[in-house]
């Protein structure tokens, strides 16, 4: 499982034209789920999101965690993130999930931030998206099952 995670002045998602998600200071992640992952794999990438002080406190310092901040929380589902590029010019994406096990990951990852008390917007699974955001420092992190 992958998190590409941005931190945020504001975002928000649009499907068609209708805006159906939309944050301000918080965290942008776009959520990309491989075909091994399991409820257990999110957990522990859910507990490093939530729980990562990128927030700047009052001395400039990256000290700050998303609740330290009253930050909120707009995940995206992104099947790209586990683009395979090593052969030709043509991504291929064998190793994200089917979009079932994927569908039900990215809920439950919604479902948990929820439970631990985190405002969250979301985008909508398979749609075609438009993504604008203001990106606070910049501030992008990857978060990978595989390297934690």
């Amino acid at each position: 499982m992958r998190f590409l995670i941005q931190r945020v002045n504001h975002a928000k998602v649009s499907v068609e034209t209708e805006i159906i998600g939309q944050i301000h200071k918080g965290l942008l992640v776009f959520i990309g789920v491989s075909e091994d992952d399991t409820k257990l794999t999110a957990d522990k990438l859910i507990k490093k999101l939530l729980n990562l002080r990128i927030f700047e406190d009052t001395e400039g310092k990256t000290n700050l965690a998303l609740k330290d901040v009253n930050g909120s929380l707009l995940l995206v589902s992104q099947f790209t993130l586990y683009a395979d590029c090593k052969k030709g010019n043509r991504p291929a994406f064998v190793h994200a999930a089917a979009p079932d096990l994927a569908n039900e990951l990215y809920e439950y990852i919604i479902s948990q931030c929820t439970l631990a008390g985190f405002p969250v917007q979301t985008g909508k699974f398979g749609a075609d998206m438009k993504i604008t955001l203001e990106n606070d420092g910049p501030f992008t992190i990857i978060l990978d099952s595989d390297s934690l």
